[in-house]
């Protein structure tokens, strides 16, 4: 009487002993960017505060290059066994869809999306010494003479949206790319270029040391810390109010109890008030959303970035 049960039982534990592996395996979140920027500050500090939730070590590994591509894919490829996430953001997840034709995955069938976390708003700053005191300023002035714009990288966000008001406004306006924010700014404080569109932590210190001036910032109301820039809703181009956006997502497949699960915990460490003050203090606004949520606002991401890029025609051969 008590042979099939027994028989059950003994079949079952090989299986419960490797769910059991599995949980105990860390968690890895592969960050395609280099260590020590926004991007892998963000996770290292959500991962350290999931972990005792987790039950299980959370190790990030770091794979920079190809505009975020070369982590993304790793990620798409990683077995769907809830042991890997990828801390995506709006170029990975969105606009390079759009504008690489080679993507070597689809930002939408390759992943599941985890939870959302964070927003960085986007600056229009020029140098100090401009002549452009508004963004009015620059636009008439853009319509009369020519002018250039850097970008932290072909097909950034800086460059879509710089790209964009170029488009919109019919300024005569030439694209300078850079290798990163740095010395993208470097180069609009010197008077290299005439403007630069930002994500406002990475200028903030050179606008209050007064390097720069911002003539615009794409945040819903002005800032506490800069009551004197104006949103781009005031400046007349509410078109310019896009956020960069940082969320997880695990490879396509993977268990819906088990993002669950994660999603859950770090969503968790995102409330706790010490991490939010971290995050704050590093220009971030914290956004949490669940998986359900977040699918449909990566949707209307993608929808709205192919829109921008169709708009501006930024391509990224790759």
């Amino acid at each position: 009487m008590l042979r099939r049960p027994l028989l059950a039982s003994a079949l079952a534990l090989p299986w419960i002993a490797r769910a059991a592996r599995a949980d105990a395996a860390p968690l890895r979140i592969i960050v395609p960017a280099p260590p020590g920027g926004p991007t892998d500050m963000l996770a290292r500090l959500l991962g350290e505060k999931a972990q005792p939730a987790l039950g299980r070590a959370v190790v990030v590994d770091n794979r920079a290059g190809g505009g975020g591509v070369i982590g993304t894919e790793a990620a798409a490829l990683a077995a769907p066994d809830g042991n890997t996430l990828v801390l995506g953001h709006n170029q990975t997840h969105a606009s390079n869809q759009a504008m690489m034709p080679r993507l070597p995955y689809d930002v939408i069938k390759s992943f599941t999306p985890v939870a959302k976390l964070a927003t960085v708003h986007h600056a229009l700053v020029v140098p100090a010494n401009s002549p452009s005191k508004t963004l009015r300023d620059l636009i008439e002035r853009g319509r009369r003479e020519h002018l250039s714009y850097a970008s932290s990288q072909a097909g950034s966000a800086s460059h879509v949206i710089s790209e964009t008001l170029v488009r919109r406004e019919k300024l005569d306006a030439t694209h300078i790319p850079y290798r990163g924010a740095a010395p993208a700014a470097t180069d609009t404080v010197s008077g290299i270029v005439d403007f630069y569109t930002a994500t406002f932590p990475s200028v903030a210190g050179l606008i209050r040391d007064g390097r720069l001036r911002a003539l615009e910032v794409g945040a819903p109301a002005r800032l506490a810390d800069f009551p004197d820039i104006p949103t781009a809703a005031e400046a007349g181009t509410p078109y310019l109010a896009v956020d960069a956006w940082f969320g997880l997502f695990a490879p396509a497949g993977t268990a819906p109890e088990a993002v669950e699960r994660i999603a859950k915990a770090i969503l968790a460490g995102l409330n706790d008030p010490t991490i939010e003050e971290r995050l704050t203090a590093a220009g971030f606004t914290t956004d949490p959303m669940l998986p359900g949520p977040f699918a449909t606002f990566q949707q209307q991401e993608v929808s709205r970035w192919a829109e921008m890029v169709r708009l501006t025609g930024v391509q990224i051969e790759g």
